[in-house]
């Protein structure tokens, strides 16, 4: 690979993870509002992660501009810790709504916007790894599957949302928050070992 080709992939590679800064961003605020008026614990626990991958996103996008390996080791570390604060976290507000029959309201505006953020995250996602595998770049494959995860978990919120609303099962907004921490889990795992 040419420097030019892989300045250009690198350039490629920011501004898939400016994209997904930015859909982060407005969703950590329609997130919060939407968490706040249905008082659900999945799009609280969905809009803590949103704020991760803005972190994420924000790390890798530093990395790419200056890529060596003790930076890179530093990024991974920053992601996999945000994973675990996030794990714990919802680890205790899903059991604690859950123990304490915690009911939230299901809105629409929660269901079109974790199924458009599903398709978003996705399709950045498979974008940010052929990137990141043409450069070899671990920090950016790292993060797709940081993206993946995000398209999983909006599409794991949209089923609990989605079952409160058409079938009044109150628990399954809680149960998606331990979904969520069992993947937050995992990933911290992963990226520790590696």
């Amino acid at each position: 690979m040419t420097t030019t080709d892989a300045a250009r992939l690198r350039r490629t590679g920011i501004g898939l993870e400016l994209a997904t800064l930015a859909w982060n961003v407005v969703g950590v605020v329609l997130l919060a509002i939407l968490a706040w008026q249905s008082a659900s614990v999945a799009l609280l626990g969905f809009g803590l992660d949103s704020l991760i991958e803005i972190g994420a996103s924000t790390v890798v996008i530093w990395e790419l501009t200056g890529t060596d390996e003790r930076r890179q080791h530093r990024a991974l570390r920053l992601i996999g810790w945000a994973f675990v604060l996030l794990a714990g976290y919802l680890f205790v507000q899903s059991v604690v709504a859950l123990v304490t029959g915690h009911r939230p309201t299901p809105m629409i505006g929660g269901i079109l916007w974790t199924a458009l953020t599903a398709l978003a995250m996705f399709g950045l996602a498979w974008g940010k790894r052929a990137v990141g595998r043409r450069l070899g770049n671990p920090v950016l494959m790292t993060e797709a599957r940081v993206t993946v995860i995000d398209g999983i978990l909006a599409t794991s919120v949209l089923v609990g949302i989605l079952l409160d609303y058409a079938l009044g099962w109150w628990w399954a907004d809680s149960a998606v928050g331990l979904i969520i921490v069992f993947y937050a889990a995992r990933e911290a795992i992963h990226i520790f070992r590696d």
